[in-house]
Protein backbone atom coordinates (compact mmCIF):
# COMPACT_ATOMS: atom_id res chain seq x y z
CA UNK A 1 0.00 0.00 0.00
CA UNK A 2 2.71 2.43 1.07
CA UNK A 3 4.86 1.40 -1.92
CA UNK A 4 2.09 2.19 -4.37
CA UNK A 5 1.33 5.45 -2.57
CA UNK A 6 4.97 6.59 -2.84
CA UNK A 7 4.91 5.77 -6.56
CA UNK A 8 1.74 7.85 -7.02
CA UNK A 9 3.27 10.79 -5.14
CA UNK A 10 6.46 10.58 -7.28
CA UNK A 11 4.29 10.52 -10.40
CA UNK A 12 2.33 13.59 -9.23
CA UNK A 13 5.52 15.54 -8.53
CA UNK A 14 6.90 14.59 -11.94
CA UNK A 15 3.77 15.71 -13.78
CA UNK A 16 3.44 18.86 -11.71
CA UNK A 17 6.70 20.10 -13.29
CA UNK A 18 6.47 18.21 -16.54
CA UNK A 19 8.43 20.77 -18.58
CA UNK A 20 11.46 20.51 -16.29
CA UNK A 21 11.04 16.74 -16.21
CA UNK A 22 10.96 16.66 -20.01
CA UNK A 23 14.12 18.78 -20.22
CA UNK A 24 15.94 16.43 -17.81
CA UNK A 25 14.80 13.35 -19.73
CA UNK A 26 15.89 14.93 -23.04
CA UNK A 27 19.30 15.63 -21.50
CA UNK A 28 19.71 11.97 -20.59
CA UNK A 29 18.40 10.88 -24.00
CA UNK A 30 20.85 13.14 -25.82
CA UNK A 31 23.75 11.97 -23.66
CA UNK A 32 23.05 8.26 -24.19
CA UNK A 33 22.43 8.81 -27.91
CA UNK A 34 25.75 10.58 -28.42
CA UNK A 35 27.58 8.13 -26.14
CA UNK A 36 26.50 5.13 -28.23
CA UNK A 37 26.92 6.92 -31.57
CA UNK A 38 30.36 8.22 -30.69
CA UNK A 39 31.66 4.86 -29.48
CA UNK A 40 30.17 2.96 -32.42
CA UNK A 41 31.66 5.37 -34.95
CA UNK A 42 35.07 5.77 -33.28
CA UNK A 43 35.55 2.04 -32.80
CA UNK A 44 34.35 1.37 -36.34
CA UNK A 45 36.99 3.85 -37.47
CA UNK A 46 39.56 2.06 -35.29
CA UNK A 47 38.67 -1.25 -36.94
CA UNK A 48 39.07 0.34 -40.36
CA UNK A 49 42.43 1.95 -39.63
CA UNK A 50 43.82 -1.10 -37.84
CA UNK A 51 42.56 -3.30 -40.64
CA UNK A 52 44.70 -1.41 -43.13
CA UNK A 53 47.80 -2.64 -41.32
CA UNK A 54 46.99 -5.24 -38.67
CA UNK A 55 44.79 -7.43 -40.87
CA UNK A 56 47.56 -7.47 -43.45
CA UNK A 57 50.27 -8.19 -40.90
CA UNK A 58 51.09 -11.69 -39.64
CA UNK A 59 50.96 -12.32 -35.91
CA UNK A 60 54.44 -13.78 -36.20
CA UNK A 61 56.88 -13.39 -39.07
CA UNK A 62 59.74 -15.84 -39.44
CA UNK A 63 62.63 -14.72 -41.62
CA UNK A 64 66.41 -14.82 -41.89
CA UNK A 65 68.00 -11.40 -41.62
CA UNK A 66 71.42 -10.76 -43.11
CA UNK A 67 73.51 -9.26 -40.32
CA UNK A 68 77.02 -9.37 -38.87
CA UNK A 69 78.00 -12.50 -36.99
CA UNK A 70 77.53 -12.24 -33.24
CA UNK A 71 80.70 -14.29 -32.69
CA UNK A 72 83.84 -12.71 -34.14
CA UNK A 73 87.06 -14.67 -34.57
CA UNK A 74 88.96 -12.64 -31.98
CA UNK A 75 86.35 -13.45 -29.33
CA UNK A 76 86.82 -17.15 -29.99
CA UNK A 77 90.58 -16.93 -29.53
CA UNK A 78 91.88 -18.34 -26.25
CA UNK A 79 94.62 -15.73 -26.18
CA UNK A 80 92.17 -12.79 -26.09
CA UNK A 81 89.30 -14.55 -24.33
CA UNK A 82 89.69 -12.52 -21.12
CA UNK A 83 90.29 -9.23 -22.94
CA UNK A 84 87.83 -6.51 -23.88
CA UNK A 85 87.80 -6.49 -27.67
CA UNK A 86 86.59 -3.57 -29.80
CA UNK A 87 85.82 -4.23 -33.45
CA UNK A 88 84.63 -1.59 -35.91
CA UNK A 89 83.07 -1.64 -39.37
CA UNK A 90 81.86 -5.23 -39.06
CA UNK A 91 80.41 -6.45 -42.36
CA UNK A 92 77.55 -8.94 -42.65
CA UNK A 93 78.57 -12.54 -42.99
CA UNK A 94 78.10 -14.20 -46.36
CA UNK A 95 74.75 -15.87 -45.87
CA UNK A 96 71.42 -16.37 -47.60
CA UNK A 97 68.21 -14.72 -46.51
CA UNK A 98 66.18 -17.89 -47.04
CA UNK A 99 64.60 -20.06 -44.37
CA UNK A 100 66.59 -23.22 -43.94
CA UNK A 101 64.82 -26.44 -42.95
CA UNK A 102 61.61 -24.96 -44.37
CA UNK A 103 59.83 -28.31 -44.58
CA UNK A 104 60.60 -29.10 -40.93
CA UNK A 105 59.31 -25.69 -39.85
CA UNK A 106 56.08 -26.18 -41.81
CA UNK A 107 55.51 -29.61 -40.28
CA UNK A 108 56.00 -28.23 -36.77
CA UNK A 109 53.54 -25.39 -37.41
CA UNK A 110 50.93 -27.81 -38.77
CA UNK A 111 51.06 -29.77 -35.51
CA UNK A 112 50.91 -26.67 -33.29
CA UNK A 113 47.32 -26.10 -32.14
CA UNK A 114 48.10 -22.48 -31.30
CA UNK A 115 48.58 -21.74 -35.00
CA UNK A 116 45.55 -20.80 -37.09
CA UNK A 117 47.45 -20.92 -40.37
CA UNK A 118 50.58 -19.82 -42.17
CA UNK A 119 51.54 -18.56 -45.62
CA UNK A 120 54.97 -18.58 -47.28
CA UNK A 121 56.28 -15.41 -48.88
CA UNK A 122 59.22 -14.27 -50.99
CA UNK A 123 60.24 -10.61 -51.13
CA UNK A 124 62.10 -9.75 -54.33
CA UNK A 125 63.70 -6.38 -55.06
CA UNK A 126 63.25 -5.54 -58.75
CA UNK A 127 63.17 -2.68 -61.29
CA UNK A 128 60.14 -2.01 -63.50
CA UNK A 129 61.38 -1.14 -66.96
CA UNK A 130 59.26 1.71 -68.36
CA UNK A 131 60.84 2.82 -71.62
CA UNK A 132 64.23 4.28 -70.77
CA UNK A 133 63.26 4.65 -67.10
CA UNK A 134 63.63 2.09 -64.32
CA UNK A 135 61.25 2.29 -61.35
CA UNK A 136 62.32 0.69 -58.09
CA UNK A 137 59.83 -1.87 -56.83
CA UNK A 138 59.13 -4.98 -54.81
CA UNK A 139 57.41 -8.18 -55.85
CA UNK A 140 55.80 -10.21 -53.09
CA UNK A 141 55.67 -13.88 -53.98
CA UNK A 142 52.68 -15.45 -52.22
CA UNK A 143 50.38 -18.47 -52.24
CA UNK A 144 47.18 -16.69 -53.40
CA UNK A 145 44.69 -18.95 -51.61
CA UNK A 146 46.47 -18.87 -48.24
CA UNK A 147 47.13 -15.14 -48.58
CA UNK A 148 43.42 -14.57 -49.10
CA UNK A 149 42.33 -16.88 -46.28
CA UNK A 150 44.64 -15.38 -43.66
CA UNK A 151 45.06 -11.78 -44.81
CA UNK A 152 41.88 -11.01 -46.83
CA UNK A 153 43.88 -10.43 -49.99
CA UNK A 154 40.79 -10.33 -52.23
CA UNK A 155 39.39 -7.31 -50.37
CA UNK A 156 42.24 -5.18 -51.71
CA UNK A 157 41.89 -6.28 -55.33
CA UNK A 158 40.13 -3.44 -57.17
CA UNK A 159 40.33 -5.06 -60.60
CA UNK A 160 40.93 -8.66 -61.65
CA UNK A 161 40.93 -11.85 -59.55
CA UNK A 162 43.62 -12.89 -57.09
CA UNK A 163 43.37 -16.56 -58.07
CA UNK A 164 44.71 -15.68 -61.55
CA UNK A 165 48.16 -15.50 -59.98
CA UNK A 166 47.94 -19.25 -59.49
CA UNK A 167 46.20 -20.13 -62.75
CA UNK A 168 48.16 -17.90 -65.16
CA UNK A 169 51.95 -18.43 -65.39
CA UNK A 170 54.24 -15.40 -65.16
CA UNK A 171 51.43 -13.11 -63.99
CA UNK A 172 51.48 -10.15 -61.65
CA UNK A 173 49.03 -7.94 -59.74
CA UNK A 174 50.27 -4.36 -59.59
CA UNK A 175 49.64 -1.71 -56.98
CA UNK A 176 47.16 0.87 -58.27
CA UNK A 177 49.60 3.74 -57.77
CA UNK A 178 52.34 1.84 -59.59
CA UNK A 179 50.03 1.00 -62.49
CA UNK A 180 49.09 4.67 -62.86
CA UNK A 181 52.77 5.67 -62.94
CA UNK A 182 53.46 3.05 -65.61
CA UNK A 183 50.23 3.78 -67.56
CA UNK A 184 49.51 0.06 -67.54
CA UNK A 185 46.17 -1.65 -68.25
CA UNK A 186 44.75 -5.11 -67.61
CA UNK A 187 46.33 -7.77 -69.81
CA UNK A 188 49.40 -5.68 -70.57
CA UNK A 189 52.91 -7.13 -70.45
CA UNK A 190 55.38 -5.41 -68.12
CA UNK A 191 59.12 -5.98 -68.09
CA UNK A 192 61.10 -6.21 -64.87
CA UNK A 193 64.79 -6.58 -64.11
CA UNK A 194 65.96 -8.42 -61.02
CA UNK A 195 68.84 -7.36 -58.80
CA UNK A 196 70.89 -10.10 -60.51
CA UNK A 197 70.28 -8.50 -63.92
CA UNK A 198 67.77 -11.06 -65.23
CA UNK A 199 65.02 -9.60 -67.42
CA UNK A 200 61.55 -11.15 -67.16
CA UNK A 201 58.21 -10.27 -68.76
CA UNK A 202 55.03 -10.56 -66.66
CA UNK A 203 51.37 -10.33 -67.59
CA UNK A 204 49.19 -7.91 -65.59
CA UNK A 205 46.12 -9.79 -64.27
CA UNK A 206 44.91 -7.30 -61.67
CA UNK A 207 45.39 -4.21 -59.57
CA UNK A 208 45.32 -3.91 -55.79
CA UNK A 209 44.91 -0.92 -53.50
CA UNK A 210 45.85 -1.29 -49.84
CA UNK A 211 44.97 2.26 -48.76
CA UNK A 212 48.64 3.13 -48.16
CA UNK A 213 49.64 5.09 -51.25
CA UNK A 214 53.38 4.84 -50.72
CA UNK A 215 53.14 1.05 -50.73
CA UNK A 216 50.80 0.96 -53.71
CA UNK A 217 53.36 2.88 -55.77
CA UNK A 218 56.04 0.24 -55.17
CA UNK A 219 54.59 -3.16 -54.41
CA UNK A 220 53.13 -5.87 -56.61
CA UNK A 221 52.17 -9.52 -56.12
CA UNK A 222 53.04 -12.69 -57.98
CA UNK A 223 52.79 -16.38 -57.14
CA UNK A 224 55.52 -18.17 -55.21
CA UNK A 225 56.48 -20.17 -58.32
CA UNK A 226 56.72 -17.09 -60.52
CA UNK A 227 58.88 -15.29 -57.95
CA UNK A 228 61.16 -18.31 -57.49
CA UNK A 229 61.64 -18.46 -61.25
CA UNK A 230 62.18 -14.70 -61.35
CA UNK A 231 65.03 -14.98 -58.84
CA UNK A 232 66.41 -18.20 -60.31
CA UNK A 233 65.79 -20.10 -57.08
CA UNK A 234 64.73 -23.67 -56.38
CA UNK A 235 61.13 -24.63 -55.54
CA UNK A 236 61.86 -24.86 -51.81
CA UNK A 237 63.20 -21.30 -51.57
CA UNK A 238 61.16 -19.11 -49.16
CA UNK A 239 62.36 -15.91 -47.49
CA UNK A 240 59.45 -15.32 -45.08
CA UNK A 241 56.83 -17.36 -43.28
CA UNK A 242 53.75 -15.47 -42.13
CA UNK A 243 51.91 -17.02 -39.20
CA UNK A 244 48.42 -16.29 -37.89
CA UNK A 245 47.54 -17.46 -34.36
CA UNK A 246 44.25 -18.34 -32.71
CA UNK A 247 45.18 -15.92 -29.91
CA UNK A 248 47.13 -12.84 -30.99
CA UNK A 249 48.15 -11.96 -27.41
CA UNK A 250 50.57 -14.88 -27.16
CA UNK A 251 52.52 -13.71 -30.23
CA UNK A 252 55.50 -12.14 -28.34
CA UNK A 253 56.16 -15.25 -26.25
CA UNK A 254 55.61 -17.65 -29.15
CA UNK A 255 57.90 -15.61 -31.42
CA UNK A 256 60.76 -16.06 -28.93
CA UNK A 257 59.99 -19.77 -28.72
CA UNK A 258 60.08 -20.22 -32.51
CA UNK A 259 63.24 -18.15 -32.77
CA UNK A 260 65.01 -20.50 -30.36
CA UNK A 261 63.66 -23.70 -31.93
CA UNK A 262 64.15 -22.89 -35.62
CA UNK A 263 67.25 -20.65 -35.33
CA UNK A 264 65.60 -17.87 -37.35
CA UNK A 265 64.63 -14.26 -36.73
CA UNK A 266 61.07 -13.79 -35.47
CA UNK A 267 59.00 -10.63 -35.21
CA UNK A 268 55.62 -10.45 -33.46
CA UNK A 269 52.76 -8.15 -34.40
CA UNK A 270 52.89 -6.19 -31.15
CA UNK A 271 56.49 -5.21 -31.79
CA UNK A 272 55.96 -4.47 -35.48
CA UNK A 273 52.83 -2.34 -35.02
CA UNK A 274 52.93 -0.99 -31.48
CA UNK A 275 52.11 2.53 -32.69
CA UNK A 276 48.78 1.40 -34.17
CA UNK A 277 47.69 -0.30 -30.94
CA UNK A 278 48.62 2.85 -29.02
CA UNK A 279 46.61 5.01 -31.42
CA UNK A 280 43.56 2.75 -31.16
CA UNK A 281 43.71 2.73 -27.36
CA UNK A 282 43.94 6.52 -27.21
CA UNK A 283 41.01 7.01 -29.61
CA UNK A 284 38.88 4.56 -27.63
CA UNK A 285 39.81 6.25 -24.35
CA UNK A 286 38.85 9.66 -25.77
CA UNK A 287 35.49 8.25 -26.95
CA UNK A 288 34.65 6.86 -23.52
CA UNK A 289 35.80 10.04 -21.80
CA UNK A 290 33.60 12.26 -23.97
CA UNK A 291 30.60 9.93 -23.63
CA UNK A 292 30.87 9.68 -19.85
CA UNK A 293 31.29 13.45 -19.62
CA UNK A 294 27.99 13.89 -21.48
CA UNK A 295 26.27 11.58 -18.99
CA UNK A 296 27.71 13.44 -16.01
CA UNK A 297 26.57 16.77 -17.46
CA UNK A 298 23.06 15.32 -17.85
CA UNK A 299 23.27 14.17 -14.22
CA UNK A 300 23.98 17.73 -13.10
CA UNK A 301 20.92 18.86 -15.02
CA UNK A 302 18.76 16.37 -13.13
CA UNK A 303 20.39 17.42 -9.87
CA UNK A 304 19.52 21.09 -10.45
CA UNK A 305 15.94 20.29 -11.46
CA UNK A 306 15.35 18.15 -8.37
CA UNK A 307 16.89 20.82 -6.15
CA UNK A 308 14.46 23.37 -7.58
CA UNK A 309 11.61 20.91 -7.17
CA UNK A 310 12.46 20.39 -3.49
CA UNK A 311 12.65 24.14 -2.91
CA UNK A 312 9.24 24.67 -4.50
CA UNK A 313 7.65 21.64 -2.82
CA UNK A 314 8.72 22.41 0.75
CA UNK A 315 5.05 22.59 1.82
CA UNK A 316 4.25 19.22 0.24
CA UNK A 317 7.28 17.59 1.84
CA UNK A 318 6.36 19.06 5.24
CA UNK A 319 2.79 17.74 4.91
CA UNK A 320 4.09 14.29 3.94
CA UNK A 321 6.32 14.13 6.98
CA UNK A 322 3.60 15.53 9.23
CA UNK A 323 1.19 12.81 8.08
CA UNK A 324 3.55 9.99 8.96
CA UNK A 325 6.05 9.70 6.10
CA UNK A 326 9.57 9.19 7.39
CA UNK A 327 12.72 10.81 6.04
CA UNK A 328 13.57 7.58 4.21
CA UNK A 329 10.13 7.62 2.57
CA UNK A 330 10.69 11.14 1.28
CA UNK A 331 14.18 10.18 0.10
CA UNK A 332 12.70 7.16 -1.70
CA UNK A 333 10.14 9.36 -3.49
CA UNK A 334 12.75 11.73 -4.93
CA UNK A 335 15.11 8.91 -5.90
CA UNK A 336 12.18 7.33 -7.76
CA UNK A 337 11.73 10.60 -9.61
CA UNK A 338 15.40 10.67 -10.62
CA UNK A 339 15.44 7.00 -11.67
CA UNK A 340 12.26 7.44 -13.68
CA UNK A 341 13.89 10.29 -15.61
CA UNK A 342 17.00 8.15 -16.07
CA UNK A 343 15.13 5.06 -17.24
CA UNK A 344 12.84 6.86 -19.67
CA UNK A 345 15.63 9.06 -21.02
CA UNK A 346 17.99 6.09 -21.17
CA UNK A 347 15.58 3.88 -23.13
CA UNK A 348 14.97 6.59 -25.72
CA UNK A 349 18.73 7.26 -25.79
CA UNK A 350 19.44 3.60 -26.59
CA UNK A 351 16.85 3.65 -29.36
CA UNK A 352 18.01 6.93 -30.92
CA UNK A 353 21.65 5.87 -30.52
CA UNK A 354 20.99 2.75 -32.56
CA UNK A 355 19.02 4.69 -35.19
CA UNK A 356 21.67 7.40 -35.53
CA UNK A 357 24.40 4.76 -35.80
CA UNK A 358 22.41 3.02 -38.54
CA UNK A 359 22.06 6.33 -40.39
CA UNK A 360 25.82 6.95 -40.25
CA UNK A 361 26.36 3.39 -41.50
CA UNK A 362 24.45 4.30 -44.66
CA UNK A 363 26.20 7.59 -45.44
CA UNK A 364 28.39 7.18 -48.57
CA UNK A 365 32.12 7.37 -47.97
CA UNK A 366 34.03 7.18 -51.23
CA UNK A 367 37.78 7.67 -51.31
CA UNK A 368 40.42 6.43 -53.72
CA UNK A 369 42.68 5.33 -50.88
CA UNK A 370 40.02 2.94 -49.51
CA UNK A 371 38.28 1.43 -52.54
CA UNK A 372 36.49 -1.35 -50.63
CA UNK A 373 34.90 1.06 -48.12
CA UNK A 374 31.58 2.41 -49.40
CA UNK A 375 30.03 3.88 -46.21
CA UNK A 376 31.29 5.36 -42.95
CA UNK A 377 32.53 2.56 -40.66
CA UNK A 378 30.63 1.77 -37.47
CA UNK A 379 30.76 -1.09 -35.01
CA UNK A 380 27.55 -2.53 -33.55
CA UNK A 381 28.56 -3.81 -30.13
CA UNK A 382 26.00 -4.72 -27.40
CA UNK A 383 28.63 -3.69 -24.84
CA UNK A 384 28.08 0.00 -25.66
CA UNK A 385 24.34 -0.28 -25.02
CA UNK A 386 24.88 -2.09 -21.72
CA UNK A 387 27.41 0.52 -20.56
CA UNK A 388 25.10 3.34 -21.66
CA UNK A 389 22.12 1.88 -19.80
CA UNK A 390 24.13 1.30 -16.61
CA UNK A 391 25.61 4.78 -16.65
CA UNK A 392 22.22 6.39 -17.21
CA UNK A 393 20.86 4.62 -14.12
CA UNK A 394 23.95 5.22 -11.97
CA UNK A 395 24.30 8.88 -12.96
CA UNK A 396 20.64 9.72 -12.40
CA UNK A 397 20.59 7.79 -9.12
CA UNK A 398 23.38 9.90 -7.66
CA UNK A 399 21.87 13.03 -9.22
CA UNK A 400 18.70 12.30 -7.25
CA UNK A 401 20.33 10.92 -4.10
CA UNK A 402 21.78 14.19 -2.78
CA UNK A 403 18.63 16.33 -3.28
CA UNK A 404 16.57 13.45 -1.85
CA UNK A 405 18.77 13.30 1.24
CA UNK A 406 18.31 17.05 1.63
CA UNK A 407 14.53 16.65 1.36
CA UNK A 408 14.52 13.84 3.94
CA UNK A 409 16.09 16.17 6.54
CA UNK A 410 13.47 18.92 6.24
CA UNK A 411 11.80 19.68 9.59
CA UNK A 412 8.02 19.96 8.95
CA UNK A 413 7.45 22.02 12.11
CA UNK A 414 9.76 24.79 10.93
CA UNK A 415 8.14 24.85 7.47
CA UNK A 416 4.53 24.90 8.77
CA UNK A 417 5.31 27.45 11.50
CA UNK A 418 6.97 29.67 8.90
CA UNK A 419 3.84 29.57 6.81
Amino acid sequence: MKLGLKSNIAKSLLLARWKQTLVAAIGVTFSITMFITLLSFMNGLNDLLDGLILNRTPHIRLFKEIKPSEYQAINLSQEYKKSQNFIRSIKPAKSKNELRNYEAIVQTLKNDKRVLGFAPKIVAQIFYNVGATDLTGVINGVEPEEENRLFKFSEYIVEGNYIDLKNIPNSVILGKGLAQKMLTEMGAIVQVTTAQGQIVKLKVVGFFQSGLQELDKVQSYASIKTTQKLLGKSTNYVSDLQIKLNDMTIAPALAKEYQAIFDVDAEDIQTANSQFETGSSIRTLISYAVGITLLIVAGFGIYNILNMMIFEKMDSIAILKATGFSGNDVKSIFIRIALTIGLVGGLFGLLFGFLLTAVIDQIPFDTESLPTVKTFPVRYDPKYYIIGALFSIITTYFAGFFPARKASKIDPVIIIRGK
